[in-house]
């Protein structure tokens, strides 16, 4: 008996296990789509060695979407956006004020977060896109989808984000750097100020209710 109850509870978990697969249909469709982004940009996908993993650069060269692809090698951050700070420091950023998670150096602001420390193993060779699929595969709970935008989305922390077109045919914002503006306006920054970024109330579900929040946006279409 005692057997027979041991095998019905492993079927349970097994088909528990595949319905959870099934029905995760943003984790699958955000590496669809993600592919496609990488494929629609390939001269601005790059190695970075010094963060252990890749980076996106966005077609104007003032930000760029990093992501790790071993987080046992990643100095400081597993997923972080790298930034141009002239266009803050112009409109009124005193980076002395910034919190000690926003880091300062060489003319770039950096946001990220960590994810794990993991040596991640791979099936084959670790590109772009298979460093995404860890991403998923490992620390789904970093991956959104935002119904406003028809977007899926990297957390990147603190209300900071990567994000890009569930479908690049039908939208006409296919990726989108997006950053929290709250410690920066704290900082001294006049947000509607700041040369290249858009300042501008976002759509967002909070607790499953609608909501409207802050964000700088830096949209781009890339067909």
């Amino acid at each position: 008996m005692k057997r027979m109850i041991s095998v019905l509870g492993m079927v349970l978990l097994i088909m528990l296990s595949s319905a959870c697969s099934q029905l995760d249909v943003v984790g699958k469709e955000s590496k669809t789509s993600f592919n496609a982004v990488l494929n629609a940009m390939p001269a601005q996908i790059k190695a970075d060695e010094m963060n252990a993993g890749w980076s996106l650069s966005a077609p104007d060269g003032t930000v760029r979407f990093i992501w790790s692809e071993d987080y046992s090698r990643s100095p400081l951050h597993d997923v972080m956006l790298e930034i141009e700070a002239r266009p803050f420091i112009d409109a009124g950023l005193d980076t002395n004020r910034l919190p000690g998670d926003i880091a300062f150096y060489d003319g770039k602001l950096m946001v990220g977060t960590k994810l794990g420390d993991n040596k991640l193993k791979y099936s084959g060779s670790a590109t772009p896109f298979a460093s995404y699929e860890q991403i998923v595969n490992l620390y789904r709970r970093s991956i959104g989808y935002h119904a406003a935008m028809d977007h899926y989305g990297v957390s990147i922390g603190d209300g900071n984000l990567f994000e890009w077109a569930k479908d690049m045919g039908t939208n006409d914002k296919d990726i989108v750097f997006v950053l929290n503006p709250e410690p920066f306006i704290k900082a001294g920054v006049n947000p509607g100020s700041v040369k290249g970024w858009v300042f501008d109330k976002v759509p967002v579900d909070v607790d499953g209710k609608p909501a409207q929040v802050d964000k700088f946006l830096k949209p781009f279409n890339l067909r």
